[in-house]
Protein backbone atom coordinates (compact mmCIF):
# COMPACT_ATOMS: atom_id res chain seq x y z
CA UNK A 1 0.00 0.00 0.00
CA UNK A 2 2.52 2.95 -1.16
CA UNK A 3 0.06 5.92 -0.60
CA UNK A 4 0.61 4.59 3.17
CA UNK A 5 3.18 6.10 5.36
CA UNK A 6 4.36 3.35 7.03
CA UNK A 7 7.27 1.80 8.33
CA UNK A 8 8.96 -0.68 5.48
CA UNK A 9 8.55 -3.73 7.56
CA UNK A 10 4.78 -2.81 8.63
CA UNK A 11 4.25 -1.87 4.82
CA UNK A 12 5.24 -5.29 3.60
CA UNK A 13 3.27 -7.22 6.48
CA UNK A 14 0.01 -5.21 5.67
CA UNK A 15 0.66 -6.06 1.69
CA UNK A 16 1.25 -9.90 2.99
CA UNK A 17 -2.23 -9.60 4.65
CA UNK A 18 -3.81 -8.59 2.06
CA UNK A 19 -2.86 -11.05 0.02
CA UNK A 20 -4.26 -13.63 2.19
CA UNK A 21 -7.20 -11.77 2.78
CA UNK A 22 -7.65 -12.07 -1.22
CA UNK A 23 -7.00 -15.72 -1.55
CA UNK A 24 -9.22 -16.34 1.74
CA UNK A 25 -6.63 -18.24 3.01
CA UNK A 26 -4.74 -17.04 6.55
CA UNK A 27 -2.16 -20.12 6.30
CA UNK A 28 0.68 -17.79 6.62
CA UNK A 29 -0.52 -15.39 9.48
CA UNK A 30 1.45 -16.87 11.84
CA UNK A 31 4.71 -15.39 10.36
CA UNK A 32 3.07 -11.79 10.89
CA UNK A 33 2.58 -12.18 14.31
CA UNK A 34 4.27 -11.42 17.62
CA UNK A 35 4.26 -13.63 20.52
CA UNK A 36 2.41 -12.04 22.59
CA UNK A 37 0.17 -10.51 19.89
CA UNK A 38 -2.86 -8.81 21.63
CA UNK A 39 -6.85 -9.35 19.76
CA UNK A 40 -9.32 -6.93 21.37
CA UNK A 41 -13.10 -8.49 19.80
CA UNK A 42 -15.34 -6.56 19.49
CA UNK A 43 -17.82 -8.83 21.47
CA UNK A 44 -15.52 -10.20 24.21
CA UNK A 45 -14.98 -7.48 27.05
CA UNK A 46 -11.02 -8.80 27.89
CA UNK A 47 -8.61 -9.37 25.10
CA UNK A 48 -7.04 -12.82 23.60
CA UNK A 49 -3.09 -13.25 24.19
CA UNK A 50 -0.95 -14.93 21.64
CA UNK A 51 -0.03 -15.98 18.23
CA UNK A 52 -2.21 -19.18 18.80
CA UNK A 53 -4.93 -17.86 19.42
CA UNK A 54 -4.97 -14.81 17.56
CA UNK A 55 -4.58 -17.11 13.98
CA UNK A 56 -7.58 -19.10 15.32
CA UNK A 57 -9.91 -16.56 15.56
CA UNK A 58 -8.60 -14.80 12.60
CA UNK A 59 -8.90 -18.06 10.39
CA UNK A 60 -12.15 -18.46 11.65
CA UNK A 61 -13.44 -14.70 10.99
CA UNK A 62 -12.46 -15.60 7.25
CA UNK A 63 -14.34 -18.24 6.50
CA UNK A 64 -17.46 -16.39 8.64
CA UNK A 65 -17.51 -13.48 6.27
CA UNK A 66 -19.23 -13.54 3.36
CA UNK A 67 -18.33 -10.72 0.41
CA UNK A 68 -15.31 -9.20 2.64
CA UNK A 69 -14.11 -5.96 1.15
CA UNK A 70 -11.75 -3.38 2.78
CA UNK A 71 -12.34 0.51 1.46
CA UNK A 72 -9.90 2.73 3.22
CA UNK A 73 -6.80 2.93 4.97
CA UNK A 74 -5.47 5.39 7.13
CA UNK A 75 -1.95 5.18 8.87
CA UNK A 76 -0.41 6.91 11.61
CA UNK A 77 2.14 9.21 11.75
CA UNK A 78 4.76 6.89 13.14
CA UNK A 79 4.27 4.25 10.41
CA UNK A 80 3.50 1.40 12.81
CA UNK A 81 -0.27 1.95 12.89
CA UNK A 82 -3.01 1.28 10.37
CA UNK A 83 -6.96 1.51 10.67
CA UNK A 84 -8.66 -0.66 7.45
CA UNK A 85 -12.36 -0.06 6.60
CA UNK A 86 -14.46 -3.07 5.96
CA UNK A 87 -17.83 -4.26 5.19
CA UNK A 88 -18.84 -7.74 4.70
CA UNK A 89 -21.93 -10.30 5.26
CA UNK A 90 -22.81 -12.76 8.29
CA UNK A 91 -25.64 -14.90 7.73
CA UNK A 92 -27.59 -12.45 5.76
CA UNK A 93 -26.79 -9.36 8.09
CA UNK A 94 -24.55 -6.64 6.41
CA UNK A 95 -22.32 -4.50 9.01
CA UNK A 96 -19.41 -1.92 8.70
CA UNK A 97 -16.35 -2.33 10.86
CA UNK A 98 -12.52 -0.95 11.07
CA UNK A 99 -9.62 -3.47 11.91
CA UNK A 100 -6.74 -1.47 13.91
CA UNK A 101 -3.53 -3.05 13.60
CA UNK A 102 -0.34 -1.97 15.33
CA UNK A 103 3.04 -3.46 13.93
CA UNK A 104 6.36 -3.65 16.20
CA UNK A 105 9.46 -2.54 13.45
CA UNK A 106 10.16 -6.01 12.60
CA UNK A 107 6.97 -5.61 10.51
CA UNK A 108 5.16 -8.21 13.16
CA UNK A 109 1.50 -7.71 14.71
CA UNK A 110 1.55 -7.13 18.23
CA UNK A 111 -2.36 -5.81 18.60
CA UNK A 112 -5.39 -6.04 16.10
CA UNK A 113 -8.43 -4.39 17.77
CA UNK A 114 -11.55 -5.04 15.55
CA UNK A 115 -15.11 -2.86 15.78
CA UNK A 116 -18.01 -3.59 14.26
CA UNK A 117 -21.71 -2.28 13.75
CA UNK A 118 -24.45 -1.99 13.33
CA UNK A 119 -25.70 -4.33 16.13
CA UNK A 120 -27.57 -6.35 14.37
CA UNK A 121 -24.25 -7.34 11.99
CA UNK A 122 -22.37 -7.82 15.25
CA UNK A 123 -24.42 -9.82 16.74
CA UNK A 124 -24.82 -12.25 14.31
CA UNK A 125 -20.90 -12.11 14.10
CA UNK A 126 -21.14 -12.92 17.82
CA UNK A 127 -23.26 -15.97 17.55
CA UNK A 128 -21.55 -17.71 14.65
CA UNK A 129 -18.01 -16.95 16.10
CA UNK A 130 -19.49 -18.79 19.59
CA UNK A 131 -20.99 -21.01 17.54
CA UNK A 132 -17.87 -21.84 16.13
CA UNK A 133 -15.52 -20.91 18.60
CA UNK A 134 -16.83 -20.80 22.07
CA UNK A 135 -15.49 -23.41 23.65
CA UNK A 136 -11.95 -22.85 22.20
CA UNK A 137 -11.80 -19.49 23.26
CA UNK A 138 -13.26 -20.38 27.10
CA UNK A 139 -10.38 -22.72 27.50
CA UNK A 140 -8.20 -20.20 25.80
CA UNK A 141 -8.97 -17.40 28.48
CA UNK A 142 -8.76 -20.34 31.58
Amino acid sequence: MSELKLHPNAAASLDHWHAMIDRRDLQDLPTLLAPGVVFRSPMAHTPYSGAPVVTMILSTVCQVFEDFTYHRELATADGLNVVLEFSAKVGGKELKGIDMVRFDEQGKITDFEVMVRPMSGLQALGEEMGRRLGAYLAAAKA
